[in-house]
């Protein structure tokens, strides 16, 4: 077998070559069984292999010395290239510094020689530049315009730019000795500053916008640039103001003119904000002006109207010109703007709020109480009228003449709406119109004259009609109006503090204004409550009035003995059939006043106080009753006093909406006293 290299690749196992050696020779290996080895013949093919494997590894070696001496060989021929690379950039790189060296020397040459054709060009073409104008300024001197720039009107840029430095020398001569001269030359300056803009304005008219770029940038330098602008500006707003909106209009305009301006002008900040100004101070003035002053003696509503609805349209006008580019302090500059067209109105609109208000409140009450032939009566005032008050608080003894409202409640949800809407209207231009440090004073005074029209003029007269309507506690029939009334009332002033809470609220909320508000609103429930307390005391004191009127002089003790004495059938008298719908007549007005009231706890302590019977009577008015020992919880009430058997009753107080407080006094004795949360 031939010894090659490729018997020796890896992985090289040793035990399996020699195995497989074996096996390849005749008589070497197991094939023919134990007679057919031949170990001389093994033993000298294995003395062949082993000489074959040294020669095999003579031959590599010397193949492997010859790599080594040829990669050693292209070592030192690499080295030599490397080290002639390194020279020659060397080389390279200080003929670098010095062509670098030469440049900067040829530089610097070159400046200082510009220098000096500069410092020698720069006279002369003064000079030059100067003998041209002398040579104008002697054709305006000698009154003979020869020149073709001045004739030519494809030139008038040249000839503009000639006059306008013809013009600023001419300033500087004595007048004495120039005045022909100095005339003339004026009057060119015009006459070509009179076409510029004529130039301008026709070229606007056909939307040359490069145009008037350039006649633009001429006049820059001219004193007419300023008029320039200013025919740009009124030519944009011809034919912009066609609708009946002016603030859309205005709105359309800018929008439009802010994409050109940047084309035409040089600074178009100063020419937008110049042109919003234009049309603040004349247009939207002239608008703003029109619409109010034709309303503001005649119809004061329409004109707070009108004042709300066009300052809410020019902020908001004036929010969506901020957007635009209109210098550093564009905020400042709107702001100035809307307040010298409104700055005369809003001066004195406070005190027209509060008249309109007080006329307002007066006529749609007026107009209820002439819907009803009512005429509002005079409940006094003073000391006399302070001490009537306290004796019937006290005593329940009404002093002065009871009348009969015929179930009127004076009261009207109508009113309540119409009052309410306009203090609503108030508040919102209160909040628009009003300086933010007048805020919350205007806002505190637009209150009060809610809580005069509302509460004093409306509620509390018809709490005080309402007393005076309730008969007195031994009259035969009892009168349950009040609790309409009281119904009524706490209606309307739980819209009343809704308002208080959605529109008064937000604006003193973070000033002194707030505690006096909620002060005030404190005492005008304190007076409420006294009186609904005293009027809710003497109509229970007036049923049971009626109940014991009724038993006492119509029930017999006969009554409940048969003529027949077998006959035991009677399930009730005649008396007890009208005291039973008597009762039942009661028991729907109290729903309304005794809300989750517990009934069982009323009833066993009214029967304190009257011999008979109370099955029925408040029954339905509580949605849960809890009772156990000497303690009953009541949703939304709180009960003080003192039960049947003298043992104190305390009720948890968690309803927050109503500010009814009652106390009974039922034949002299304290029965109890029932709040509601």
């Amino acid at each position: 077998m031939a010894t090659t290299a490729q018997l020796f690749e890896e992985p090289f196992d040793a035990d399996e070559y020699i195995e497989r050696l074996a096996w390849r020779i005749p008589g070497g290996g197991s094939k023919g069984g134990a007679e057919a080895f031949d170990p001389k013949r093994l033993l000298d093919e294995f003395k062949y292999h082993i000489e074959e494997l040294k020669q095999l590894d003579e031959k590599i070696q010397r193949k492997v010395e010859k790599l080594e001496h040829q990669c050693h060989r292209e070592a030192k021929e690499f080295a030599h290239k490397v080290q002639d690379l390194q020279r020659s950039n060397q080389v390279a790189f200080q003929h670098f510094q010095e062509l670098d060296e030469h440049i900067s020397y040829v530089a610097t040459k070159v400046c200082h020689l510009g220098d000096q054709l500069e410092g020698v060009n720069t006279p002369r073409q003064r000079a030059v530049e100067a003998q041209r104008l002398m040579t104008y300024f002697n054709e305006f001197l000698d009154g003979d315009l020869r020149s073709d720039v001045f004739n030519n009107p494809d030139k008038i840029k040249e000839a503009a730019d000639i006059i306008q430095k013809l013009h600023l020398i001419a300033q500087e001569l004595p007048f004495d000795r120039f005045a022909d001269v100095k005339a003339k030359i004026a009057s060119k300056y015009h006459d070509l500053e009179r076409q510029l803009i004529q130039e301008f304005t026709a070229a606007q008219r056909r939307g040359e916008i490069g145009r008037m770029h350039e006649v633009a940038a001429v006049l820059l330098h001219f004193k007419g640039y300023a008029h320039c602008v200013d025919v740009y500006i009124k030519q944009c707003q011809e034919g912009a103001y066609m609708r009946n909106d002016v603030f859309e209009d205005t709105a359309a305009l800018c929008q439009r003119v802010n994409k050109q301006v940047g084309e035409v002008f040089s600074s178009p900040e100063t020419v937008m904000a110049k042109l919003i100004q234009n049309i603040f101070e004349n247009k939207l003035q002239a608008h703003v002006r029109e619409k109010l002053d034709e309303t503001r003696h005649s119809d004061v509503e329409q004109y707070l109207k009108n004042l709300y609805d066009l300052y809410t349209k020019t902020t908001a006008l004036a929010t969506k010109l901020a957007e635009y580019n209109l210098g550093s302090d564009k905020h400042t500059f709107l702001s100035k703007l809307i307040k010298s067209i409104f700055s005369s109105y809003l001066e004195s609109y406070i005190d027209m709020e509060r008249d309109y208000l007080r006329s307002r409140g007066a006529m749609i009450l007026q107009r209820y109480y002439d819907s009803k032939n009512h005429q509002k009566r005079s409940l006094g005032a003073g000391s006399i009228q302070e001490l009537k008050e306290r004796i019937r608080q006290r005593t329940n003894i009404t002093l002065g003449q009871s009348i009969d409202t015929h179930g009127e409640t004076f009261l009207s949800p109508e009113l309540v709406v119409n009052l309410l809407q306009e203090t609503r209207h108030a508040f919102e231009r209160c909040h628009r119109l009003s300086d933010p440090s007048d805020l919350p004073k205007n806002a505190f005074s637009i209150f009060l004259l809610l809580v005069e029209h509302l509460c004093v003029e409306h509620i509390d007269y018809a709490l005080e009609i309402g007393l005076m309507g309730i008969p007195s506690s031994d009259a035969k029939n009892a009168n349950l109006y009040f609790l309409d009334v009281v119904q009524q009332a706490n209606s309307i002033f739980h819209l009343f503090d809704k308002q208080f809470n959605d529109q008064l609220m937000p604006l003193i909320s973070s000033s002194p204004k707030l505690a006096e508000c909620l002060q005030k609103k404190k005492e005008v429930i304190e007076q409420m409550e006294v009186k609904l307390d005293t009027g809710i005391d003497r109509t229970l004191n007036c049923m049971v009035g009626q109940m014991k009127h009724i038993l006492t002089t119509e029930q017999k003790k006969t009554d409940f003995r048969p003529e027949d004495e077998n006959n035991v059938m009677i399930q009730y008298t005649a008396v007890g059939d009208a005291e039973l719908a008597c009762k039942s007549e009661h028991t729907n007005p109290l729903q309304h006043i005794l809300l989750f009231l517990n009934y069982r706890s009323i009833e066993s302590q009214l029967s304190l106080f009257a011999p008979f019977p109370w099955p029925g009577l408040l029954q339905g008015l509580c949605l849960r009753q809890q009772t156990g020992g000497t303690r009953s919880e009541v949703h939304g009430w709180e009960k003080r006093g003192h039960g049947a058997d003298g043992t104190g009753h305390s009720f948890s107080q968690t309803h927050p909406r109503a500010f009814t407080t009652v106390q009974l006094q039922l034949d002299g004795r304290h029965a109890g006293h029932l709040r509601r949360g």
